[in-house]
């Protein structure tokens, strides 16, 4: 047989509520075991490491508060390692287009002018107006 590599990539969102069932000194240490049992369920496999950006995540407000939903991938590797880290969607500032404005038409056509421009040429054709 081959020798491909299997990799299999799932993205959860886990809810982790139930975690304040348990004491309050005691929540995040359940937020971690609760995220490990969920891996361990969905991805069929008893190793699972939790990535170092995700444990901080967890850990960021404390051990009493942690957050009530995170957003994960899972990654399952060949030897059957699922290493389970944060999932982050594209940045918003790639997808959004920006969009220039010409200074002027390279064949002499109109300009596009603001709100004080404006007002000034149409007071100047008055005035030309009354000297003609």
């Amino acid at each position: 047989m081959a020798t491909i590599e299997e990799t299999t990539t799932r993205v959860y969102t886990i809810n982790l509520g139930k975690a304040w069932i348990t004491a309050q000194h005691k929540r995040t240490d359940r937020v971690v075991n609760m995220i490990r049992e969920f891996a361990e369920k969905h991805m069929k496999s008893t190793e699972v490491k939790l990535d170092q950006d995700l444990n901080r995540q967890l850990w960021s407000r404390g051990k009493t508060n942690p957050p009530r939903k995170v957003r994960v991938k899972m990654v399952k590797e060949e030897g059957g390692v699922v290493t389970v880290s944060l999932y982050e969607d594209l940045p918003a500032s790639t997808t959004t287009a920006t969009v220039e404005t010409p200074e002027s038409d390279e064949k002499g056509g109109a300009e596009i002018k603001g709100p004080e421009e404006t007002s000034s040429t149409a007071e100047q054709s008055k005035e030309e107006r009354t000297t003609k």
